[in-house]
């Protein structure tokens, strides 16, 4: 059996809106009113920065754009290397329980080039053994063929694999695959949610 997780919103704790990335990188929360495809464009943006197909410069130059101009790229930069926030209480320890219980681990996360060398200096996700991520693997959450090619790089079907998301979009299509994924709650406390699915089955 193989322990995988998501890393923001399960390991880690992110901003979760614009205003809230704005307040921790201390830029101004400007008014701004959206076109009608603000959401669609600023979202199909994201799926290609975190799939590698847009670089660093750009992407902030390009979500500057879609949020025409309120923001300068150089502002955009900021709020988004603020967007990580800190680890949540006891995953690290937690990890290395799951480790000493015998139980190979590893992520699975929608993040990007600029974000993946931070994330891997927090505690808990450089104690994880197999580390993968959209940027590096071309693929994105929630589609299926990212959970399928994590199966043929981890070498276990999905029947063995426990995943934790905080997305219910990323649940759903674990499930669909056949993976046993369980829900995170990224608004509370995440270690003893994750602790508690793994005592249900026999892990810890």
């Amino acid at each position: 059996m193989l322990i995988c997780f998501d890393l923001g919103g399960v390991l880690v704790r992110i901003c979760r809106s614009w205003p809230e990335g704005c307040r921790a990188a201390g830029v101004p929360e400007r008014e701004h009113h959206p076109r009608p495809d603000h959401q669609v464009r600023r979202t199909e943006l994201i799926t290609r920065y975190q799939t590698g197909r847009v670089e660093c410069d750009d992407f902030f130059r390009e979500l500057s754009g879609i949020f025409d101009g309120v923001w300068s790229p150089e502002e955009v930069a900021k709020v988004h290397h603020a967007w990580i926030l800190e680890p949540y209480a006891g995953t690290a320890a937690l990890i290395e329980e799951i480790r000493g219980a015998g139980f190979p681990t590893a992520c699975l996360s929608n993040t990007s080039h600029s974000h993946w060398g931070p994330l891997l200096q927090i505690p808990a996700i450089a104690a994880i053994g197999t580390q993968h991520a959209s940027h590096l693997m071309g693929l994105h959450k929630p589609d299926a063929a990212i959970y399928r090619a994590f199966e043929n790089a981890a070498g276990i079907p999905g029947e063995d694999i426990v995943f934790f998301d905080d997305l219910e979009e990323n649940i759903t299509a674990a499930r669909a695959v056949g993976w046993d994924a369980i829900k995170i709650d990224h608004a509370s406390e995440t270690a003893p949610q994750i602790r508690a699915a793994l005592e249900q089955r026999g892990v810890l």
